[in-house]
């Protein structure tokens, strides 16, 4: 019972308190082990080592002596996260609650450090980590292959940002654990598998972040050869931006983010949207230009064309021509002869001379006699010219064509046939001839190579 006068009270030194303290923290606590980030470490010449483990709350002084520390493989040093196994103490010269250690290694984090630092140094050596065995990603992918977990943060992440940009491009997900042992096998199969199906032009592997633990299985070797054996071009997802893995060494591509990498695969509709109205206003203003330039060509050679029976009428209408000029020159011609008489035999008249009368007579007839023969001439040369002029009409004339033998053959429409393709077999024709039509029927087609 508690005596509050301290006149009856026994008092203690601090040594004996302190070794009182001592000897009842040795007995409460058996061997325990400790995990904590060491700091302060000190290796004196002594061999023994003195150091202190904290977290983020709290710290204890530790010791661990030499007949201890000089078993030990590991080296520690200050910031590295250990797990001590330690009996608990108190240090009497100082009253300094403490730890003495006869045991230490690295702790978890410590462990996969060092065999993530291992790993990548390994697959570094093998060239697996080469930009020449890097594959381009597909600028417009048309199927997405997605690795993770069907419940994670990642796929919906992945999913949404999908939706945004790109919400018509299909998407396969290969459900896995990410987190465990079972995560290696199953994405380690879950990369095969897809690679099987070959139905996708990217695959996205990855998670959302997590400690080192939890991210440890994208660390492991089987999953990087995976990766690295993968012919569909993949994107390492995993974690944070700090967060780095061994896949992103071994991927195409890495992404800081799922979020990241869902935008590196997928198009912006609104970017190509406004593309397609971009080409699209294009191609109608060439449409246009082109139609313009057609319409422009086809009224030009309407023009040019002329039907041959406008040909025919103008050949006509110029032979009409030529003879009308032939008439009046010979009638000029016969006026003027008729006009030079008259003169002639209006000086004879005048003149009275019987014998010049008979010699102005005799060139009267030699002149009317020339008159009618270069009249004849004349006349014959125009009839031979007309003639001429009327053969070489008649030649160009496809009715010229009918007159040897041939015929003309119009389908029902009455389009010239120039080809036995035209028509087919039952179909109704016209065959004109030199005198009349024939209305025939297809009866059988014969196709000739010319």
């Amino acid at each position: 019972m508690y005596n509050d006068n301290p006149n009856t009270t026994r008092a203690i030194s601090v040594s004996e308190l302190n070794k009182q303290a001592r000897s009842l923290l040795e007995r409460s606590f058996l061997m325990i082990s400790v995990e904590g980030e060491l700091s302060n470490f000190v290796r004196p010449s002594s061999g023994h080592w003195y150091f202190t483990l904290k977290d983020d709350k709290a710290q204890v002084r530790c010791a661990m002596f030499r007949n201890r520390s000089q078993f030990l493989k590991y080296q520690p040093k200050n910031g590295d996260r250990v797990l001590v196994r330690a009996k608990v103490s108190l240090y009497e010269g100082r009253g300094d609650f403490q730890l003495i250690c006869d045991y230490m290694e690295e702790s978890g984090s410590g462990r996969l450090q060092q065999a993530y630092e291992e790993l990548k140094a390994r697959l570094h050596r093998e060239g697996l980590f080469d930009s020449q065995h890097k594959k381009p990603l597909p600028s417009h992918p048309a199927h997405i292959g997605i690795i993770t977990s069907p419940t994670g943060a990642a796929i919906h992440d992945i999913l949404t940002v999908l939706k945004r940009r790109f919400p018509g491009l299909p998407v396969t997900l290969y459900p896995t654990a990410v987190q465990g042992e079972e995560a290696i096998v199953q994405i380690e199969r879950a990369i095969e598998l897809a690679n099987r199906h070959n139905i996708c032009d990217v695959l996205i592997v990855g998670r959302g972040g997590g400690s080192l633990e939890d991210l440890w299985a994208f660390n492991e070797e089987r999953i990087a050869r995976a990766v690295f054996n993968s012919q569909i071009p993949v994107i390492s997802a995993v974690g944070h931006e700090v967060d780095v893995v061994i896949t992103d060494f071994i991927a195409d591509v890495r992404a800081p983010t799922p979020s990241a990498a869902a935008e590196m695969v997928s198009p912006d509709q609104h970017t190509l949207q406004l593309r397609l109205n971009q080409a699209k206003q294009r191609l109608a203003s060439q449409l246009k230009r082109q139609l313009y330039f057609r319409r422009e060509r086809l009224m030009a050679l309407r023009a040019r064309l002329r039907h041959p029976g406008d040909q025919l009428r103008q050949q006509a209408q110029r032979l009409d021509d030529l003879e009308q000029r032939m008439q009046r020159a010979m009638r000029h011609k016969l006026s003027d002869r008729q006009s030079r008489l008259q003169q002639l035999q209006q000086r004879l008249q005048n003149q009275q001379p019987s014998q010049q009368i008979n010699r102005y007579r005799q060139q009267v007839v030699q002149y009317q006699h020339q008159l009618q023969q270069l009249l004849q001439a004349r006349l014959t040369q125009a009839r031979m010219e007309l003639k001429a002029q009327a053969g070489r009409l008649h030649a160009v004339s496809p009715l010229a064509t009918l007159d040897r033998g041939y015929a003309i053959v119009q389908d029902e429409n009455g389009k010239v046939l120039q080809d036995s393709q035209q028509v087919q077999v039952g179909d109704q024709i016209q065959t004109r001839l030199q005198k009349g039509r024939l209305q025939c029927t297809v009866d059988q087609i014969i196709t000739e190579n010319c």
